[in-house]
């Protein structure tokens, strides 16, 4: 009955992709839907988004293990992200009227830096989509009791989602996420309830929070402690801000106003929903005793699934894997779709600026196949390293690389092409030297915020230098010619 009901599930979310596929006439409406979402389905695409593996198996076993400063990252880092998307770039991103990120680098830089941030850009989905494919090849795997290994769960789940994707497009992705957040919200809510009887209560696993001291979130204050937690705070909360999947929720709005709301209720709505699949785990502990524990340290990734179908009926397994293959099946599809367009749009079309809109719509297709192959490949060599440090570890290129050079690019305008240069090259070098495979440096000090930095120096030093240059020869100028 259960495996029946996920598979009817798959089956409906497949039926959507093909209808929405009938609906998609060229690239606008396969990238962006051709901006006409409204803004419930903004909120929903944009929550959808991040709401994946990690935050239903990841987030929870850190929690648990760490309490809620372990959890800077993500979810509070990655909602945040989204909140500063709403206020401070969605406006102005929106009425640019660009199809990719990509686009905005080569208006503002040239196409020098549109490919290089690009080609950033694309390399930081490939952690991310992984983390989606390995959950999915985990919860084959839970569903049929080991029958059906990871490896064979992982190629069946990429496929599930690769159809509707291939298919539909973003109007496909918007609207499934639309109906899987549905599933995710109601879903996940009455598994919360259910676990909280299970446990004795709520103020049953408010207290064990309290007594395992789980609301402690900031860190000592000791330097090397305090420079880590920012770096773990800014890798979503800057990092994420230069992403397709982002700049896709942004555009596909019917207008600048739902489009910065969006962006913000999605951000803060994450926030708040992370805490439900952590509470659910806080009560997993309660009833499980040190087989939750044990598992949240050897293999944290299998406590919530353990927990739901050990301890629970078979109407909450139903309920449980509906709202997993929910968030996994949302994030994956926003995150196939989203390096596949930026690769045609900001790559291929500087190797082949002839092609029409149609040619445009196949090659973005081909490429979601190609990519996903890709993904598939990594997951399966990457598989045994965890869904949360698999995503994480997804955005520090894009924050050392493409953050420093879009906020200054929108909010400076002394920012130059040359400082965008050297913003890279300062960037990428400095968080490359922080490797501990390179150097100790990375043991006393994060390399993403030291990158992050060196990318602002870069920035500012590529842009100012040449103009103060400048001003100083022009007076010599003036005298040799008087």
């Amino acid at each position: 009955m259960l495996i029946s009901s996920v598979v009817l599930y798959l089956l409906g979310t497949l039926g959507l992709g093909v209808w929405a596929g009938t609906r998609i006439k060229d690239t606008s409406d396969f990238a962006v839907a051709g901006r006409s979402l409204p803004l419930i389905m903004v909120v929903t695409t944009t929550f959808a988004t991040w709401f994946g593996a990690e935050t239903v198996m990841g987030i929870p076993a850190k929690f648990v293990q760490g309490g809620l400063g372990a959890l800077v990252e993500d979810p509070f880092g990655a909602g945040t992200c989204l909140i500063l998307v709403g206020l401070f770039f969605a406006a102005r991103l929106y009425k640019l009227n660009l199809l990719t990120i990509g686009d905005y680098y080569r208006a503002r830089y040239g196409k020098g830096i549109e490919v290089f941030c690009s080609v950033a850009i694309i390399l930081s989905y490939l952690g991310w989509v992984a983390a989606q494919i390995t959950a999915l090849g985990l919860v084959f795997s839970v569903l049929t009791n080991g029958a059906m290994s990871e490896t064979v769960g992982m190629i069946v789940g990429t496929l599930a989602v690769l159809i509707y994707v291939v298919i539909g497009g973003f109007l496909a992705v918007a609207i499934t996420d639309f109906i899987q957040m549905i599933v995710l919200v109601i879903g996940l809510s009455i598994i919360a309830m259910f676990s909280a009887q299970l446990a004795g209560g709520a103020g049953a696993v408010i207290d064990m929070a309290h007594q395992k001291d789980l609301w402690h979130f900031l860190p000592e204050g000791r330097f090397t402690d305090i420079a880590f937690f920012v770096g773990s705070a800014v890798t979503m909360m800057l990092g994420s801000i230069p992403q397709q999947d982002v700049y896709q929720r942004v555009m596909s709005a019917k207008s600048a106003p739902t489009a910065r709301a969006g962006a913000v209720i999605g951000g803060a709505s994450y926030i708040i929903f992370a805490f439900v699949p952590m509470f659910v785990v806080a009560c997993a502990v309660i009833v499980m005793g040190n087989q939750a524990m044990d598992l949240a340290k050897s293999d944290y990734q299998r406590v919530l699934p353990t927990f739901v179908m050990t301890r629970m009926p078979l109407i909450m397994q139903i309920l449980f894997f509906g709202a997993l293959l929910s968030a996994i099946k949302s994030t994956s599809s926003a995150t196939l779709l989203a390096p596949s367009t930026s690769f045609t749009e900001n790559i291929l079309k500087n190797l082949r600026p002839g092609m029409s809109d149609r040619q445009q719509l196949l090659a973005m297709r081909v490429t979601i196949v190609v990519f996903a192959s890709l993904v598939l490949a990594y997951a399966i060599a990457m598989k045994g390293t965890s869904i949360y440090d698999l995503v994480s570890s997804a955005y520090q290129v894009t924050l050392v690389g493409a953050f420093v050079p879009l906020v200054t690019g929108l909010y400076w305008k002394r920012a130059t092409t040359q400082g965008a240069i050297l913003s890279l090259a300062a960037g990428i070098t400095t968080w490359i030297v922080f490797f501990p495979q390179i150097s100790p440096l990375g043991e006393h000090f994060p390399g993403q915020l030291a990158g992050l930095i060196a990318a602002f120096a870069g920035m500012f030093v590529g842009s100012l230098a040449p103009q103060v240059l400048k001003n100083r020869h022009e007076p010599h100028k003036t005298a040799l010619s008087v």
